[in-house]
């Protein structure tokens, strides 16, 4: 990924036992390392990358924790969201989503609390369609999405795959205001870029 943007790792600190105490497993080495690289936001203006950022648009712990109080609230029955899968709860098996693109695709990780290490990536289009496995790394899942012409989940891309250089965005952060200090950032690209860090 880091080769596909030309962006260099922002070197992001996370406590990341604290999350990982309180989700009950390990998560995954490559996804760490990308969210230590990108912080959480969205690529080629279409693919949300959920992170451990402040406020709730890409904090995937934050979501987690919404989605797992909502798919175990009892008085709206024994239908999940991510049927026939349920949210991840610690010491169980579900799904914890790390992703999702503007068209409602969601991308989840099926975390089984026994077997750590273990992270197929389940996906399905615009939430409601059929799930499909990977059994490949975020990263992985990732990249190919972004820049493999061959690779498209359910028979589609996220977006076109020419000129993915132009299209990439550093990851956002806040509410969004523009600055042109990441253009940088952005080969080839000469508009201001929406960026959600601190100038």
């Amino acid at each position: 990924m880091i080769e596909l943007t030309g962006w260099g790792p922002l070197g992001i600190s996370v406590d990341w036992a604290a999350i990982e105490g309180e989700l009950g497993v390990p998560l995954p080495a490559d996804y760490k390392e990308l969210y230590e690289v990108f912080g959480g936001g969205v690529f080629s203006d279409s693919l949300y990358f959920l992170g451990r950022d402040e406020g709730p648009a890409f904090d995937f712990l934050t979501q987690w924790r919404v989605s797992l109080s909502v798919d175990q609230d009892s008085k709206l029955g024994n239908v999940s969201a991510v049927e026939p899968y349920a949210i991840y709860a610690p010491g169980s098996k579900g799904l914890v989503e790390w992703g999702s693109t503007e068209r409602a695709d969601e991308y989840f990780w099926l975390i089984d609390a026994e077997r750590p290490g273990e992270y197929p990536v389940l996906a399905r289009a615009n939430d409601v369609g059929a799930w499909h496995r990977y059994d490949m790394s975020t990263s992985e899942f990732l990249y190919r999405v972004l820049a493999d012409a061959d690779f498209q989940p359910w028979d589609r891309a996220v977006q076109p795959r020419h000129d993915v250089q132009a299209r990439l965005r550093r990851p956002l952060r806040r509410p969004a205001t523009v600055t042109r200090g990441w253009l940088s950032h952005v080969r080839g690209h000469d508009s201001a870029v929406v960026s959600h860090r601190d100038p």
